[in-house]
């Protein structure tokens, strides 16, 4: 068996550690795409080739919506003959809706502080639409030694309502078009202040026009070079996270046991 300092110690070489990378951009922005061509995370994938563990509470969402008999490609045509079906469904039971979506969020936060004690590195999904949130979620990776960045993903609302309607055709959820025109406008709103809270670790990237397979090659080989492989690879500039590295490989030296 491994010995309690092999388990504190081993992690210091991993790849990606202390770093979080929160993706923002409304429903049918095409962040799984950005996510996948950026950090190499494919659809279905828990983890890039850089150490990256995906953070995203939709997975737990749909597999509650599945356990109680609702098809996720279909919320959009339920709505249809049941009003405000998505709302019932997104919000707490303290305001009598299902409460599933916060019990997917609470799995998701419970899958992120795992992650966080061993200090892995992390891509985190977010719309961006709750400011408040974002920036409370920041503080606390940081508080814990985390250096943190954004990649918003940017398109046209008519994108991102074409690519909604897309999803169901292709085996997705499709959400109620009123649903992607509030979390689009919210994140819209919030993107001069998340540009302001994450600095130089923002960068936006226009996803509003269909790619052949040629030309993403081209447009992500250089921005995975120039911030995807950068920020996931450079030295840990955060204080605390570095003093935590330091003293494990102090320890490596010391041939603690």
């Amino acid at each position: 068996m491994l010995k309690l300092m092999d388990l504190l110690t081993e992690g210091v070489h991993d790849k990606g550690i202390f770093k979080a990378v929160f993706m923002a951009g409304g429903p049918g922005s095409g962040k799984s795409y950005i996510k996948e061509k950026l950090f190499g995370i494919p659809s279905g994938i828990n983890m890039s080739v850089g150490g990256l563990k995906s953070v995203n509470s939709d997975r737990e969402f749909m597999f509650l919506l599945k356990k109680f008999d609702f098809d996720p490609t279909m919320l959009a045509a339920y709505e249809r003959t049941v009003p405000d079906l998505f709302k019932h469904l997104a919000e707490p039971a303290s305001k009598g809706g299902s409460g599933l979506r916060d019990f997917a969020q609470f799995l998701k936060g419970e899958r992120k502080k795992g992650y966080m004690k061993g200090k892995i590195g992390m891509v985190i999904d977010s719309t961006g639409s709750n400011f408040k949130k974002v920036r409370k979620q920041k503080e606390e990776l940081e508080s814990e030694g985390y250096d943190t960045y954004m990649v918003f993903v940017m398109t046209s609302l008519e994108t991102a309502l074409k690519r909604n309607i897309e999803r169901a055709d292709e085996g997705e959820r499709e959400l109620p078009a009123h649903v992607v025109k509030k979390s689009w406008n919210d994140a819209r709103n919030n993107l001069g202040g998340l540009k302001a809270v994450f600095g130089s670790n923002f960068k936006q990237v226009d996803n509003d026009k269909i790619l052949n397979d040629e030309e993403a090659r081209h447009k992500f080989s250089s921005l995975v070079k120039q911030y995807a492989n950068k920020w996931a690879g450079e030295p840990i500039k955060n204080p605390i996270g570095k003093k935590w590295v330091q003293d494990q490989l102090k320890l490596q030296k010391a041939g603690v046991k």
